[in-house]
């Protein structure tokens, strides 16, 4: 129904930066909330951070002040712009959106396939 294909992840230093994209395609009446999770070995997905097509943010208090999340509502995209990133930050990232298929369907979740941000000098 929905796809969500991410693209921007590797391997960067300490310190350095990454930008992550996501692409919603397929059968989109509107989008409501599209975001970022992340998860590491051993550890629960957790959020990064959301944005509503409002324009609401919300943030980890772990990436607050370093990535900044934003979207283009024509295109269906959501960006995430990774800025001074920590160690702590590896793990596999995550695109969601919250999907309504058509008028009269309850929005659902939808995951990307993932893919790997490694911080490591």
């Amino acid at each position: 129904q929905v796809q969500l294909v991410e693209s921007g992840g590797g391997l960067v230093q300490p310190g350095g930066s990454l930008r992550l994209s996501c692409a919603a395609s397929g059968r989109i009446f509107s989008l409501n909330v599209m975001g970022w999770y992340r998860q590491a070995p051993g550890k629960e997905r957790e959020l990064v951070a959301t944005l509503t097509s409002g324009g609401t943010t919300n943030y980890a208090d772990s990436v607050k002040g370093r990535f900044t999340i934003s979207r283009d509502n024509t295109y269906n995209t959501v960006a995430l712009q990774m800025n001074s990133l920590e160690p702590e930050d590896t793990a596999v990232y995550f695109c969601n959106a919250v999907v309504r298929t058509d008028w009269n369907r309850l929005p659902l979740n939808f995951w990307g396939q993932g893919t790997q941000v490694t911080v490591s000098s």
